[in-house]
């Protein structure tokens, strides 16, 4: 019995000695630093358990060998952060060690950012188009938002977002730009609901592409309202013939002019029943803070700028020499 006792104790320390190795190499294969010397890109899918995860760590060298790919699954369950591994894109740095790496993942750090622009006067079927164009989003787009709900700026997605979640957030700043500039418009405007801000921002922002006029442009069609007057805007015309994309692939006509939709300014009175196209932050801006002019005309100047005008002679006479100036063009070509 007690050769038999003695036996069993020595299997024990052994057991216990060869535990103690195992743990002891895998301890030291988990914190030694990495054989790397160039940051390596590494994109984790949606889904990913962890020995895919240990497996396409493997691929990009950030794992030595089959043993640190048996280590790394082992290592990420006993600190617990197995469930917190994120998706996404990273830049893993040179020479981490697999618990740094695993960190790294588990806190969604070097995440790579993509930048989606949004560009301003854009309609929201052509916004949307553009998404669905990115190959590193996801997902079909389930959201409808009308053209003005989205607000242009320059977005930063993760390969793997889905493109609803991007739509929300466009959608979500548009209303927190409106609420941030809405408590600050000046008095007495001839708009009463952040909607129609929205509507009169959108015909600024698609009569002129120079940042600098847009309080000005803003004032003259401030003005046409409160004296009663049509707005006359071209884009609008513009919208109502294809509201899909607010463009034309010919000039505007005179017929155009006479055409029978809401949108025609020219025709009905006020504002048009819906936005032209996405405003940015600058165009809602100058809606709601108007330069102080009287101008009620504008033309193009030639330059890319416009000229303006209080009377209808002055305005007479900016059209007269921006016509000269598209004869000088022409004769020129």
């Amino acid at each position: 019995m007690k050769r038999l006792l003695k036996a069993m104790a020595a299997v024990v320390v052994l057991v216990a000695l060869a535990a103690a190795t195992v743990a002891w190499v895998g301890w030291t294969r988990w914190t030694a630093p990495g054989t790397t010397t160039e940051t390596a890109r590494v994109v984790i899918p949606r889904g990913a358990g962890v020995k895919r995860i240990a497996a396409l760590l493997a691929d990009q060298g950030l794992l030595r060998d089959r043993l640190d790919v048996l280590v790394f699954p082992v290592g990420v369950t006993l600190a617990d952060q197995g469930a917190r591994l994120q998706a996404g894109e990273y830049d893993i740095l040179p020479g981490l060690s697999m618990a740094e790496i695993a960190a790294q993942l588990a806190g969604g750090v070097g995440l790579v950012h993509r930048p989606f622009t949004v560009a301003e006067g854009l309609t929201t079927p052509v916004v949307l188009d553009l998404l669905r164009a990115m190959p590193e989003l996801e997902g079909a787009i389930t959201l409808s938002p009308p053209t003005g709900a989205l607000l242009p700026e320059t977005y930063h997605t993760l390969r793997g977002e889905s493109r609803d979640a991007v739509v929300r957030r466009m959608m979500a700043a548009m209303e927190r730009t409106l609420a941030d500039l809405w408590p600050n418009r000046a008095e007495n405007l001839p708009i009463s609901t952040p909607q129609e801000a929205v509507i009169l921002a959108s015909i600024v922002e698609r009569e002129t592409a120079v940042a600098a006029e847009r309080p000005r442009v803003a004032a003259v069609f401030v003005n046409r309202l409160r004296l009663g007057m049509p707005l006359q805007s071209d884009p609008t015309v513009i919208y109502g013939l294809n509201p899909q994309t607010g463009t034309l692939d010919r000039p505007l006509l005179r017929r155009d002019l006479e055409a029978d939709h809401a949108w025609n300014t020219y025709v009905i009175g006020g504002l048009p029943p819906s936005p032209i196209a996405n405003p940015g932050r600058e165009s809602l801006a100058a809606v709601l803070n108007p330069a102080m002019t009287q101008d009620l005309y504008f033309v193009a100047d030639g330059t890319g700028g416009h000229a303006f005008a209080r009377t209808l002679a002055e305005h007479n006479n900016n059209v007269a020499q921006w016509r000269r100036v598209q004869r000088e063009k022409r004769a020129g070509e």
